[in-house]
Formats: structure tokens, C-alpha cells, sequence
């Protein structure tokens, strides 16, 4: 499929799917976009590089199509060297991290009782390090968490790590409510959390009004 005489480059003989894929993923992660993003500014179908798009109805693998990688090198200024490059590192495949947006967070059907992603209706985003398979992604909307976060980051939060004092984390509270802010306190009867964002107010609350905690591990800036 792709040829160079470099010796960093890998064997085109020995392409697998898993690779050209792997590295499309990167090359996703490289503009801070998710696969269906990068699809979209490339002028593609949305579901072009999602996950069920990689294999047949039959259960088999399934390649990319030459121009849709070339839509997607030319809508990132990506050349064909440094996608090869992406390949040659696509042994060290990224996890796919479910994403949907902050806003929707709040709504019912994307989490567990236990702050774990569920159900359907999530994109996905190539992370190569986080160690916890429940992690997940949100992307910020709005200029409410300046100046930590700006509007379009991608936050990645674990639910699996530990949270402390100082850490900045996700809460959902029984009412719906999805908050981006630094742990300030935790007692046993209840959370007080301060804002990224100076000019808007602490927060606190019943633990027992609080459904889920999760720590914010990484973020693209």
C-alpha cells in the first residue's frame, strides 16, 4: 500500500489492518480529534474511521480506502513520510478512550451508577497512556473552566484512580448536574469543590447528593 526506501520504514509486505488503522488513530490523536472528527474535516462520512466501520459484515478485517487516507493526510497537513512514521509506531498501539461531549455528560444513558461509561452514543479518541480500561474522554464546550481548560480540550478522567486532595476531577450529582473542578475538601458528609474558573463560585455539597468522583488524568492544551 505504501512504499520508501527508509529503513525506518516498515515492510509493506508485513502491513497488517490493525497497523493503517492504528495509525489513523494517531494521526486523529496528533490534531486533537477523535476518529469521526478527523473523518469529518477530511469530508467524510462521520462513520468513516469508527471501530465498526473496520471489519465486514462478515467478520473480517477491512482496509481503509486509499483516498480516504489521503483525505485525511491532506485536511491535517500530514505528509505521507510522517503517516509511515505513525505506522512504524502503531506497535505500540493507543487504547480507544470513549468521548462524547461535556454538555451531554449530564444526560442519562452514558454512565453507571459508578461513573463508568455504558450504552451507546460515544465517538472514540486514540490515548497511548492510561492504564485504566474504563477511562474515558469529554470534550469542553464553552469558556465556563477558563483558564484550565478552553473551549474544544479533551479531558480524559479515570474513574479507577485514586482521588486526593488538590486533584482536579469530574462530579455528577444525583441531579443530573456534571461539574469540572479541583477538590478542595471531602469529609464524610460531604465535597467542597473550588473552580477553575475564578470568577465562578465554589461548590459544595451532601456526599449523599453526589452520584460519582472521577479523577481528571490528562488533558490536551
Amino acid at each position: 500500500m505504501y512504499h520508501s526506501t527508509s529503513q525506518n520504514t516498515p515492510d509493506t509486505a508485513m502491513l497488517t489492518h490493525a497497523q493503517i488503522w492504528n495509525a489513523l488513530d494517531r494521526l486523529a490523536a496528533r490534531a486533537k480529534l477523535s476518529s469521526s472528527g478527523l473523518a469529518k474535516r477530511a469530508g467524510l462520512d462521520p462513520t468513516t474511521f469508527n471501530r465498526s466501520k473496520r471489519i465486514t459484515p462478515d467478520g473480517r478485517a477491512r482496509w481503509p480506502s486509499t483516498e480516504s487516507v489521503a483525505k485525511a493526510l491532506a485536511a491535517t497537513g500530514t505528509g505521507v513520510e510522517t503517516f509511515v512514521s505513525l505506522i512504524s509506531d502503531s506497535t505500540r498501539a493507543a487504547q480507544a478512550v470513549p468521548l462524547i461531549g461535556f454538555a451531554e455528560a449530564g444526560a442519562g444513558g452514558y454512565f453507571d451508577g459508578g461513573g463508568f461509561p455504558v450504552g451507546k452514543g460515544w465517538d472514540e479518541i486514540a490515548f497511548p497512556a492510561v492504564n485504566d480500561e474504563h477511562a474515558y474522554a469529554l470534550e469542553i464546550s464553552g469558556d465556563s473552566m477558563l483558564p484550565a481548560y478552553r473551549d474544544g480540550d479533551v479531558i480524559i478522567v479515570s474513574p479507577a484512580a485514586p482521588v486526593r486532595r488538590g486533584d482536579r476531577v469530574v462530579v455528577r450529582t444525583k441531579e443530573g448536574e456534571v461539574l469540572a473542578k479541583e477538590l478542595k475538601r471531602q469529609t464524610n458528609k460531604m465535597i467542597e469543590l473550588k473552580s477553575l474558573n475564578a470568577s465562578h463560585p465554589e461548590r459544595t455539597f451532601a456526599l449523599e447528593d453526589v452520584l460519582w468522583i472521577a479523577r481528571i488524568v490528562w488533558a490536551s492544551q
